[in-house]
């Protein structure tokens, strides 16, 4: 029994998901369960040891990939503790950081965003240079989980050396990028790697967040997908900054430099981009590696046109404003439904929202007055 309980200590995911929770905030409150329950085997348990940010932050930037991997764990955590010192490394490292090229990659199901990143990926190491490849699963709205099986599709990319790989879930992030992308890039940064690829969730039109956070913004389309005229009406397309045709190998040749020249002509009649750079589409074959390196001359050149004119510094400063917004209202929200005076109501006034008795906009209203301290009529339980 005492074997079991240390087996589930180390590998807590067998359990079922609310031990599971009990077990990763304590250990030791559950060995004190463990010998109330047991007490002719009495068991104690050590708790791992919790490093201070000065060692997260001097481990990273070592290169340190278990601890690299440590600290993108505590960031993504939603324990106060672990908030307060995720917040203290990331000061420390923030120095260190900002000298990477921040590559998003989306498109449409069935593009073969893995297949691509692994071949794309293995010709940048094989150039020397260290490669990040922040994955982001789809989170089941029900159960909360995610698969993250992106790692497993990239087996030879994982077992590089020059490579790391990190999937992540996005939770209930829209946008197609996990609300902790922008945290984790940052360590991977300090940590050294100077390309990193941000792959998407992959669900369409919504994924436009991944374009905001990094500075060249790839999209994947398939040919004869029933996409080249519905690509045109797509926002997601103006943001692109190169179109590529995936599989374009074996009988899809022909196919695929047809779906380029239509999706050439469509990328015309959008409004010319802030930067001066006109978008280029391109073909590609990730099983063949064929057309991958005139992907990362494109690449090249964006920065090196965005570098000259000024414009990547200054989008990295709009993103850091942004990225600060968005924070302010996170926490915003997050005071406001934890504050005693909207909570004490909260359910109550949703209740009335629901059975049609109150607008939802005066419920809003009168949630926010309460919140202001400007008044509580109109939400009070009958």
């Amino acid at each position: 029994m005492k074997l079991i309980f240390k087996v589930f200590c180390s590998c807590p995911k067998f359990l079922p998901g609310k031990f599971r929770y009990l077990l990763c905030i304590n250990r030791d409150i559950c060995a004190k369960i463990f010998n109330k329950v047991f007490p002719q085997m009495p068991l104690t348990y050590t708790p791992r040891k919790r490093f201070s940010p000065q060692e997260y932050a001097q481990a990273i930037l070592a290169g340190d990939r278990i601890m690299l991997s440590r600290a993108i764990t505590l960031i993504e955590s939603k324990l106060p503790s672990d908030v307060a010192l995720a917040e203290k490394v990331l000061e420390i490292i923030l120095p260190h950081t900002g000298n990477s090229l921040r590559v998003g990659i989306t498109g449409v199901p069935g593009v073969g965003k893995s297949t691509f990143i692994e071949s794309f990926g293995k010709l940048i190491t094989g150039m020397g240079k260290k490669l990040a490849v922040l994955t982001i699963d789809p989170s089941s709205q029900r159960s909360k989980g995610s698969i993250l099986g992106d790692k497993t599709r990239m087996e030879s990319l994982a077992n590089d050396p020059m490579a790391y790989i990190r999937p992540s879930a996005s939770g209930a992030t829209l946008g197609g990028v996990n609300n902790k992308t922008r945290e984790t890039m940052l360590l991977c940064e300090a940590a050294g790697y100077e390309v990193i690829l941000i792959e998407t969730v992959g669900v369409g039109q919504s994924e436009t967040t991944v374009a905001e956070i990094a500075d060249f913004f790839l999209l994947l389309m398939l040919a004869g997908a029933g996409d080249e005229l519905q690509g045109i009406k797509k926002g997601i397309m103006e943001m692109a900054d190169a179109l590529v045709i995936t599989k374009a190998d074996g009988d899809n040749v022909t196919m695929s430099q047809m779906a380029a020249r239509e999706y050439a002509n469509a990328m015309r009649l959008f409004p010319a981009q802030d930067s001066g750079w006109e978008p280029e589409v391109l073909t590609c074959s990730s099983v063949e590696q064929r057309g991958l390196d005139a992907v990362w001359d494109v690449i090249v050149r964006h920065h090196e046109l965005m570098c000259q004119t000024g414009y990547f510094q200054a989008k990295r400063m709009e993103q850091n404003i942004a990225w600060m917004n968005e924070i302010i209202d996170y926490y915003l929200k997050y005071d406001f439904l934890h504050a005693p005076a909207v909570s004490e109501v909260l359910d109550f006034t949703q209740h009335q929202v629901e059975s049609g008795k109150l607008p939802a906009i005066t419920a809003a209203k009168r949630l926010l007055e309460r919140f202001r301290g400007e008044g509580a009529e109109g939400t009070d339980e009958k």
